[in-house]
């Protein structure tokens, strides 16, 4: 062991100076530990590196022999690289195909909405069915301010039912205190609690008028406006594209403008089948939308109008009625409260 050491140690190669004597070595003691580590320990061949410089020399000639692999080893390394660069390239074309496509798109359309406000290009139109359109939207202008005052109604309303039921509180305790004027005061509270009465059953049919408009307005038209939105869209697609084959047309009829023309003719197609779909659906909501509002108003206003008249009539029996006919339920005082458990 001790020969091999020593013979390890003699093969080292020494620095040499610039001017031919030998240089000193670092340290006699660091050598020697690190011999005797060597004796002890033995090469970690995955962390063994090959040195082509001297001694305490530079690392710039060090090869980590974790790097030097079989031929195995190595084809399965670039095979799963390579896979991997692949998939990676296949997701960038990817996205880039879509940004194109997009960009070309925006640019075709772009170009017919400009030309469309000046007046240069031509667009398809369908007469009776933007009519149809434009009441709707004047339609919900309206109702949606029908609804705005509803809601108004509705907190006026609040506001005077607690007044009264403050008021009869108010009446009732002074009819305890005042003993000259317990009648009149007592008189007053029943009426006061009587009215608070009548105004918390009027709320329940207000509030139920309130959320079914809502329903109309925010989400059943809502909706197919945004199909509107949708259709719109498409046509000026479609145009756009329009344009497109019938300026390809007018040009020269080379191989280069006959592809062009082509696939321009693929493009007009897809986008006109897209426009006439969407066109359909919008034809088809709009009629379920008029049927359903009317269907809906006429419910509305038939409860708006009785609960209104029974109220102010001071008709309790015909309120409640009301309320019944049209299978409405009063929350019980304090039901908006969270109970204990759920304040947990």
């Amino acid at each position: 062991m001790t020969d091999s050491v020593m013979s390890k140690a003699a093969t080292m190669e020494i620095p040499i100076n610039s001017n031919g004597d030998t240089g000193a070595l670092a340290e006699d003691d660091s050598l020697e530990q690190d011999l005797q580590q060597v004796m002890v320990s033995g090469p970690n061949l995955n962390e063994t590196s090959i040195v082509s410089g001297g001694y305490g020399g530079t690392a710039e000639g060090i090869i980590p022999t974790g790097s030097i692999k079989g031929p195995n080893m190595q084809h399965s390394t670039s095979s799963s690289s390579m896979t991997a660069e692949e998939a990676t390239r296949g997701v960038a074309v990817e996205k880039y195909e879509a940004v194109k496509k997009w960009g070309l798109n925006t640019y075709k359309c772009t170009k017919q909405m400009i030309s469309e406000r000046f007046g240069r290009g031509s667009r398809t139109v369908d007469l009776e069915l933007e009519a149809q359109i434009e009441v709707l939207r004047d339609t919900k202008r309206k109702y949606e301010n029908v609804l705005r005052l509803a809601k108004a109604l509705t907190n006026h309303f609040y506001n005077m039912v607690q007044t009264q039921h403050a008021l009869g509180d108010t009446f009732a305790d002074l009819s305890q205190k005042s003993p000259e004027l317990r009648d009149e005061f007592g008189y007053n509270a029943e009426t006061q609690k009587l009215l608070c009465k009548n105004g918390e059953t009027l709320l329940g049919a207000i509030n139920f008028f309130v959320s079914s408009i809502n329903t109309l307005v925010n989400k059943t038209m809502e909706d197919t406006l945004m199909t509107i939105r949708m259709y719109e869209n498409a046509r000026l697609e479609f145009d756009a594209y329009r344009s497109d084959l019938e300026e390809l047309s007018l040009g020269p009829r080379d191989a280069v403008t006959m592809a062009r023309t082509e696939a321009a003719q693929e493009q007009y197609q897809v986008h006109k089948e897209k426009y006439e779909r969407l066109r359909s659906d919008v034809i088809i909501k709009l009629k379920f939308l008029e049927e359903n509002k009317v269907k809906v108003m006429h419910k509305q206003l038939l409860l708006f109008h009785n609960a209104i008249s029974a109220y102010f009539a001071g008709n309790q029996e015909q309120l409640e009625q009301t309320l019944k006919q049209f299978n409405i339920k009063l929350r019980p005082p304090g039901a908006d409260q969270p109970s204990w458990l759920e304040e947990q």
